[in-house]
């Protein structure tokens, strides 16, 4: 260390390179929200190359390493200010564990991503896409092109004829909510306050990017001392202005069929309670979009269920002749909206509580721009002195739908004959007869997540962990890892499952290495039906007839309607490390689950699931979704999907 620098006069500073600088700043961030403080980033996610090994890992080593912090601290750091590091198998999915485990600390807590330079940096793209889109927050840390250019072009280096100035790290920008590339060390200081300015930013957090070059991550600079102490970062829970929160009182009091949309905006206000207190007072509806099913239990009398494409026929019978939608914390995608032709009271209006204005005001909604708690209690109390209740026959209403649902969903699990091969939804079934409020499910593709929506019934605000924004194959097993590294201390520990099909399983099972090396207790099922069933059902609707959605061999035409493939995805999880089930019947299911669930180290439980017939298994779509058919063609599948679609789309309006 030395006392002063030119740079710097006057001031004591410490001589460390800029990767060495950036761990040790970041070990001292911390995020604070109702008393409680914590890391706001926890520990490090990297694969080495030559564009951050002797930069990020060298410093990432002198910083704690292992896990649980191991090693002497280095750099002049602390046991409380070391930074774990995480290996991972790749970079796509060490965003999705970092994700996985930002939304289980309910965005207070994150993870750095550091890769090496070239398809290190962009794969990248597609986990920052989705912690982006989400609304959670995720650091990372790409290697870049020499700064100083002293050869040039350099190993891996994107050459672009107009402009010298851009890499391959530039495909991260759109995808950031903050993008800065460190071309000079002091460039590090202002670019590092804003990074975690907005990571900890509740209306404007998601991915952030810092590109390192690779010769600047190794240069030394003698940094102010007051760059490295300890910083805390308030999580703010804005109120809502009086007018916005004085005109929705008023839409509440005149509305006869109210309807709450919950979404994740919920979870991460960690406004559960505030929610049911309103739903008490006001006993209006609640329906769940992806992100925010588990809002209330699914016992809770005004939790009516999933919304939209994947929702009950309670929630979207409700949608269609509610007058009043109250979206809280939600985006309104298509999928909640049935493409714009769910909402089909005339008189329907909107209020929109929401953190973010951008969110607030969609569908010409009367906005209430708020933190979700913060503003459920003030129209709670708003609405106390009014006398403001939804009429005794609209609720005997609801309840009664939600009962009659009930027993769709009891029909869907129902397992007659033990020794038959089990259903996609029987799967659901019996894993549901066997968790608690403990477990935690993860999925985020194929037909599971319809399913899951209308008919998993969650037990807990976080039990529900559907990744729906993205929809990105691949992300359950990494993300289930991040849940349980957010998980850990618990005694038992919580399960945690990553439900998967065969073909979510095929694009990214690499952190089952991951998950073996750090003996964490997953416990993946994989579920075998040859194919995308997803995409195969959505094919034959929209008059592509399942073309190219099969594992199968090729027939005597070309096309995939031969035997399965011989591919064993139970034995390719073995040869991962992980302990594999094999289950065929629904007996041996039932068997497995159950002892998946006390395993203590990662599990796998592997079953070939059956076709259901129309009774048993999952209700139909009850909304509608656009995917638009081709408005020409010659076979008669797609003619007649045309026909039916022109008949959606008559339906769709804007609402103004």
């Amino acid at each position: 260390m030395s006392p002063t620098s030119p740079a710097n006069p006057g001031r004591p500073t410490r001589r460390l390179t800029t990767a060495q600088a950036l761990v040790a700043f970041l070990a001292r961030q911390y995020t604070e929200r109702d008393g409680r403080r914590q890391r706001l980033i926890s520990a490090t996610w990297g694969i080495f190359g030559h564009g951050n090994v002797a930069g990020i890992g060298q410093a990432l080593m002198e910083a704690g390493g292992g896990r649980s912090g191991g090693g002497n601290g280095g750099a002049g750091n602390g046991a409380a200010h070391r930074m774990p590091y995480l290996q991972g198998r790749n970079e796509q999915a060490m965003v999705h564990a970092a994700v996985g485990y930002a939304r289980q600390s309910g965005r207070l807590s994150a993870h750095a991503v550091t890769t090496s330079i070239g398809p290190g940096a962009t794969n990248l793209v597609t986990g920052a896409a989705l912690a982006t889109i989400n609304r959670l927050p995720v650091l990372l840390l790409p290697g870049d092109t020499f700064a100083t250019r002293p050869a040039d072009p350099v190993l891996q280096q994107l050459e672009v004829e107009y402009a010298g100035d851009v890499s391959v790290n530039d495909c991260l920008r759109p995808v950031s909510r903050y993008f800065d590339r460190i071309t000079r060390p002091e460039a590090l200081i202002p670019a590092a306050l804003q990074a975690m300015r907005v990571l900890a930013d509740p209306a404007g957090t998601g991915a952030v990017t810092l590109a390192l070059p690779q010769d600047v991550q190794a240069e030394a600079y003698d940094w102010p001392e007051e760059f490295f102490a300890e910083r805390d970062w308030h999580v703010r829970r804005p109120a809502p202005d009086t007018h916005e929160r004085e005109a929705a009182v008023r839409a509440v009091r005149s509305a006869r069929r109210p309807l709450i949309v919950a979404g994740g905006g919920i979870r991460h206000s960690a406004a559960e309670e505030t929610l049911a207190a309103f739903t008490a007072a006001t006993r209006i509806p609640v329906a769940s979009t992806q992100a925010g099913k588990g809002a209330l239990r699914h016992d809770h009398p005004a939790d009516v269920g999933g919304i939209g494409h994947t929702g009950t026929a309670t929630a979207d019978e409700l949608a269609r002749t509610a007058d009043l939608v109250i979206g809280i914390g939600t985006r309104f995608s298509d999928f909640t909206t049935a493409s714009g032709t769910l909402f089909a009271n005339p008189a329907v209006r909107f209020l929109h509580l929401n953190i973010t204005g951008f969110d607030a005001h969609k569908l010409a909604a009367l906005p209430l721009v708020a933190d979700a708690r913060a503003g459920l209690e003030a129209l709670t109390a708003a609405l106390a002195g009014r006398g403001y209740r939804v009429d005794p026959a609209y609720e005997t209403e609801y309840t009664g739908a939600k009962e009659a649902w009930e027993e769709r969903v009891a029909a869907s699990f129902a397992t007659p004959d033990p020794t038959a091969r089990p259903t996609q939804t029987q799967v659901l079934g019996i894993l549901d007869a066997l968790v608690t409020e403990d477990d935690i499910l993860i999925n985020a593709a194929g037909s599971l997540p319809g399913d899951l929506h209308k008919l998993w019934r969650t037990r807990s605000r976080d039990q529900y962990h559907v990744e729906y924004g993205y929809s990105c194959m691949g992300y359950e097993i990494p993300a289930a890892i991040g849940v349980l590294l957010a998980a850990e201390g618990r005694t038992p520990p919580r399960p945690v499952w990553a439900l998967v099909g065969d073909g979510t399983y095929l694009m990214n099972p690499t952190e089952i290495v991951t998950a073996v090396q750090e003996n964490l207790p997953l416990k993946l099922v994989v579920l075998q039906n040859h194919g995308y069933a997803s995409i195969g059902g959505l094919s034959e609707s929209v008059g592509a007839e399942r073309f190219g959605t099969a594992y199968r061999h090729r027939d005597a035409d070309g096309g995939f309607t031969g035997p399965p493939l011989p591919v064993d995805l139970a034995a390719n999880a073995a040869s991962l490390g992980m302990r594999v089930l094999r289950a065929t019947t629904v007996d041996d299911l039932r068997t497995a689950l159950s002892e998946a669930r006390d395993a203590g180290g990662p599990t796998c439980v592997y079953v070939e699931t059956e076709t259901p017939d129309t009774v048993s298994g999952p209700p139909p779509a009850q909304a509608w979704w656009d995917v638009p058919v081709a408005e020409t063609a010659s076979r008669p599948a797609a003619v007649k999907a045309r026909e039916e679609y022109d008949r959606q789309v008559a339906a769709r309006r804007r609402h103004l």
